[in-house]
């Protein structure tokens, strides 16, 4: 007799679906890709580089399709929780350590010791892993490859590859279907190839990144960047004006009508790695009520800091003088600390009831940011800003929070934080946007909380750690800032609770309108209506 217990508590099935031949040999094709990448980090001199990377990458996608289409396509369609809790590598096991591990110390080494990726320095010729990335790169650009490209690459693979897989694993949902293509599609063509391209036709203009909406892309407004632009007459003016009009002007009237979803979940490339690569992790954000009081104020924290590190990075450039140029330090200053004040009394003008006690943070976190700029408009220097070099300041935070937050933590984590910890707890584009969410968007999630049976689908699959089961008890519209519209809640929901919409603001934020069994005034209430 068998010593072993199985602790599960599962009336259907224990175990999670064990996996058949053919996905152990999708899996052993996938892995034989991965060996070759490996082998590139030995400085294996392959006797045709362009070839074995086409072979390493071909095998890797060819393994994730064989495995998806075999997993997938052999039973109904429709989410199945086929024991997510109790595979090691979802489930924080020790599979998912070693997965966290090797993706953490990939990140740290890419980012901070590209040299031992084999990145040649001085006009030195790439060896090991770039290396073998220089055909491509060369084919595309005509220039050997960087560790960004390498980093593109790989990123841009995972997305369409395991993009596949989302698509089958959601293939009952025409929503999922329709906006995995979306990230897809903006991945490969304006996050890849448009901008190798665009380095073709003018190496000079900053072409790094398209969108230009800051504070997503937090260096649009550095003096390099700048000068760049303006340096490429017509075309770099209109970049730098499509960023500020995007900043004023699109991103409001797309969150508007959509919600914060038109980018976190149909654009935005960090959101589709999450949604793609890191579908397997999502259960894993926490719910708890001290996790969402951390994530307000760290996001709102890194907010504040991206306003103040631009706002400072601009200043450093400019004069004192208004006849050299009219946009002197002060005027510039002036400007910024008036547009916030607009905001934040255009807010609390119109919007106070119904933000709450969260006006009182609102408060605190306005308040500190003028404060910070004045701080730094009377004790900041041409050079030096809060006493430290401006230089410094923007290492500081390009390093901080455009590396180890997003990077380091936000996707080597996965396994351990979920898909999403970057996107709810460190992205100054996600906080914008959300705040813009939750104050005047058409965009909620509905919920008819007669037909909810309590089974929590919706709770464990929300990667933005929402306790959605929570409102559809109650029959409570969904209206929050870190909600990035995913669907996923409805697309596992198994009664049709859960409904993404677009609607009037009459009647959006419904708390005061639910009737719950256990309301002390509740005859009072059915009274007075």
């Amino acid at each position: 007799m068998s010593n072993k217990i199985n602790h599960s508590m599962s009336l259907a099935k224990p175990d999670a679906v064990d996996i058949s031949n053919k996905q152990k040999v999708a899996l052993a094709i996938g892995i034989i890709g991965l060996f070759i990448l490996t082998l590139s980090l030995f400085n294996t001199d392959f006797p045709n580089k362009g070839l074995f990377l086409s072979l390493s990458l071909g095998l890797i996608s060819i393994g994730i399709i064989v495995y998806s289409r075999d997993a997938y396509l052999n039973r109904l369609e429709g989410i199945k929780n086929d024991g997510v809790w109790f595979k090691s590598i979802s489930s924080r096991g020790i599979w998912g350590w070693i997965a966290g591990i090797i993706l953490t110390s990939f990140y740290i080494v890419l980012y901070f010791f590209p040299k031992y990726l084999g990145l040649g320095t001085n006009g030195a010729v790439n060896t090991g892993l770039i290396g073998l990335f220089d055909p491509l790169s060369k084919l595309l650009s005509g220039r050997p490859a960087s560790q960004w490209f390498v980093y593109g690459t790989l990123y841009t693979v995972a997305i369409l590859a395991f993009g596949y897989k989302f698509i089958l694993k959601y293939r009952h949902n025409r929503y999922q279907q329709i906006r995995t293509v979306s990230v897809m599609f903006f991945q490969l063509g304006f996050a890849f190839l448009i901008p190798e391209f665009m380095y073709v036709m003018n190496n000079d203009l900053p072409y790094y990144d398209l969108k230009s909406i800051w504070p997503l892309n937090y260096y649009i407004f550095d003096e390099w960047s700048v000068k760049g632009f303006l340096s490429n007459a017509n075309i770099g003016l209109a970049l730098i004006l499509f960023g500020i009009i995007s900043i004023f002007v699109i991103t409001p009237i797309l969150t508007y009508k959509f919600g914060k979803r038109w980018y976190c979940s149909w654009v935005c490339g960090c959101g589709g790695l999450a949604e793609t690569a890191g579908d397997s992790f999502r259960q894993l954000s926490s719910k708890k009520m001290s996790t969402w009081k951390l994530e307000r104020w760290l996001i709102h924290t890194v907010l504040v800091f991206s306003v103040v590190m631009t706002t400072a990075m601009v200043y450093t450039y400019l004069g004192y003088d208004k006849n050299d140029f009219w946009l002197t330090k002060g005027v510039f200053i002036a400007l910024v600390i008036s547009f916030l004040t607009i905001v934040f009394a255009s807010v609390m003008l119109f919007q106070r009831q119904e933000l709450g006690l969260d006006a009182k943070y609102g408060a605190i976190v306005f308040f500190a940011t003028i404060g910070l700029l004045l701080i730094m408009h009377f004790t900041g220097t041409t050079e030096h800003i809060f006493l430290v070099k401006g230089s410094t300041l923007r290492s500081a935070y390009g390093l901080y929070i455009g590396s180890i937050f997003s990077g380091v933590i936000g996707t080597g984590f996965y396994p351990i934080l979920g898909s999403r910890a970057w996107c709810r707890f460190g992205c100054p584009m996600a906080a914008i946007l959300g705040f813009q969410q939750r104050l005047f968007s058409k965009f909620r999630i509905t919920t008819n909380g007669g037909q909810c049976i309590s089974c929590g689908n919706c709770s464990t699959y929300c990667e933005m750690g929402i306790d959605v089961r929570a409102y559809a008890q109650k029959g409570e519209n969904i209206v929050r800032s870190s909600c990035v519209g995913c669907g996923i809640c409805s697309a596992v929901c198994p009664r049709g609770v859960l409904k993404l919409e677009n609607d009037s603001m009459k009647g959006r934020i419904n708390p005061n309108e639910i009737l719950l069994g256990n309301d002390v005034d509740l005859m009072d209430f059915v009274n007075k209506k």
